[in-house]
């Protein structure tokens, strides 16, 4: 069986479902091949975007690029499917979050006014009270309806009509979303699947494999948009006309905006899966995707509450200077539960500056334990934390061992869903930075790659804040001198240096500690 013919790409393509998929290139062989687009051409949608529309297979995918329109394309064939007057059914769309569920009813909006299209805008309804299910409701003429909702999959029982998974692979739960979702069309309709990858263990990518290597028993049309891709279909030229003319990316070419993309990720792993349609290899990863998405917070969430003194709190702090991040990490214990509430990076600080920061936390009497980084450079910093918080700080000296219970313990407490983090990049890069593997001698390392970014200080400094919260830690007490110190860091001091948070507000120990 055949997928869907794609459109015309830079370079050929098979479009047969059990063509091999395009192998990964290593980093400094992967160049983009861009052709610069005819410019005469000022089609309203990318040969790309036209493709999917025009598909009305039953089942359709599409393996993407982040930020190439495939969402707003979507949009308009739906609107348009559902305003003529024998349309059958509504049509329910599951996005990633509620932001993006009203994105995408405002997306239907604009297309139902370009084509004078008799719509309303119901705003956000209760459709089912029973589960407290709402949607973002965009009423037609016929009666039709579009129902634009979060990823709750319970929100798409019991529903008939279109369905359209939006970034399929980021919801908590793909294999519940589909399983629930595809029995809506039974009656009829289209089930459609937009996506970037999440991971080779993801559902979404196993389904892209069956398609390609194992006769594609479901009959599912297959589509695959990378950033390169876009590019050399006309991407940029479309994007430049919505963007100011004193915009940087004007002045850039299509090979240019490439390198600009590519540079502005975490890291290469990063990059290829979000824009160049290359799943992550979950076997070499210790934690999974599925994993970090199951402990992740909606985007919308606000992680970074003031501190309660009836609560307690409990820190790790991985120490660098030169080449790695200093990450404070606070973690809020809720009975079993473990709630990130401080990320604060610190980069090329002087180690007074981290000992500001460090002692302003640990005279908190509801800070009840901090765990440092006592290794190399961190020594001094942790030993001199030591003498003036007591018993409170922890130093921690990482061997293979002390770093392999560091790291179990963190996957378990994840495993066990009583960790709550936000959905920051920079973090999830770190939580897959780290990998298992074993010498020739048999010893078991956990390493992370270092980057320009760090070297996993993120996960080591979660991983440490975990390790305070054991139950039977001995607090200590005080010190005299700690206090002294962290009530004149409290203020901030003048010229001090502005550090970075894991959610990128600057001026950030400054911000804290005024709390």
């Amino acid at each position: 069986m055949q997928t869907k013919k794609e459109q015309p790409k830079a370079r050929k393509r098979s479009t047969k479902a059990n063509a091999e998929a395009p192998a990964a290139v290593p980093a400094a062989a992967c160049a983009p091949q861009i052709i610069v687009p005819k410019k005469e051409d000022d089609s309203f949608f990318l040969p790309y975007q036209a493709a999917w529309i025009k598909d009305g297979s039953r089942l359709k995918l599409i393996e993407k690029s982040r930020q190439i329109g495939m969402s707003w394309a979507t949009a308009y064939a739906l609107v348009r499917r559902k305003s003529v007057s024998d349309a059958r059914g509504d049509a329910w769309i599951s996005s990633r979050d509620d932001l993006q569920a009203r994105l995408f009813k405002e997306d239907c909006n604009h297309f139902a006014n370009i084509l004078h299209i008799a719509a309303t805008d119901m705003g956000l309804q209760v459709v089912d009270d029973e589960k407290r299910v709402s949607a973002y409701v965009l009423a037609m003429a016929n009666g039709c309806r579009i129902h634009s909702m979060s990823s709750n999959p319970d929100a798409q029982a019991g529903k008939r009509g279109d369905r359209v998974l939006d970034e399929f692979a980021l919801h908590p739960d793909p294999r519940k979303l589909w399983a629930i979702a595809y029995p809506g069309i039974t009656w009829g309709g289209q089930l459609e699947i937009i996506s970037t990858h999440r991971g080779s263990q993801n559902l979404f990518n196993q389904l892209i494999q069956d398609i390609r290597h194992n006769g594609n028993p479901m009959g599912i049309s297959l589509h695959r948009v990378t950033l390169e891709d876009a590019l050399n279909q006309g991407f940029l030229r479309k994007l430049k006309a919505k963007l100011p003319q004193d915009d940087p990316r004007q002045e850039m070419d299509e090979a240019a905006y490439f390198d600009f993309i590519r540079s502005g990720c975490i890291d290469e792993e990063s990059f290829r899966q979000e824009y160049m349609c290359e799943p992550s290899d979950d076997a070499s990863a210790f934690i999974s995707y599925d994993l970090i998405d199951a402990c992740s917070m909606p985007r919308d969430e606000q992680w970074e509450l003031a501190l309660d003194p009836r609560k307690e709190y409990f820190a790790g702090m991985d120490i660098g200077r030169k080449h790695d991040l200093t990450v404070f990490y606070l973690v809020e214990a809720d009975g079993k539960r473990r709630i990130t509430r401080r990320i604060i990076e610190m980069k090329d600080a002087p180690f007074h500056e981290q000992a500001a920061l460090l002692g302003h936390y640990a005279c908190l009497p509801y800070v009840r334990r901090v765990c440092i980084d006592a290794t190399g450079i961190g020594m001094q910093l942790a030993e001199e934390a030591r003498l003036r918080h007591g018993l409170k700080v922890e130093c921690v000296t990482f061997s293979n061992g002390v770093k392999e219970d560091l790291a179990v313990t963190l996957r378990r407490c994840m495993e066990d869903g009583a960790l709550r983090i936000p959905a920051l990049p920079e973090l999830v890069a770190d939580l897959r930075k780290i990998r298992k593997s074993t010498t020739s001698a048999g010893n078991v390392r956990y390493e992370g790659e270092r980057g320009t970014d760090g070297h996993a200080d993120r996960f080591w400094a979660l991983a440490l804040a975990l390790h305070a919260a054991k139950p039977g830690a001995d607090c200590g007490h005080i010190g005299v001198l700690g206090a002294v110190r962290a009530q004149g860091a409290r203020g901030g001091a003048a010229g001090e240096k502005t550090f970075r948070t894991g959610a990128g507000w600057p001026g950030a120990v400054n911000r804290f500690l005024k709390k």
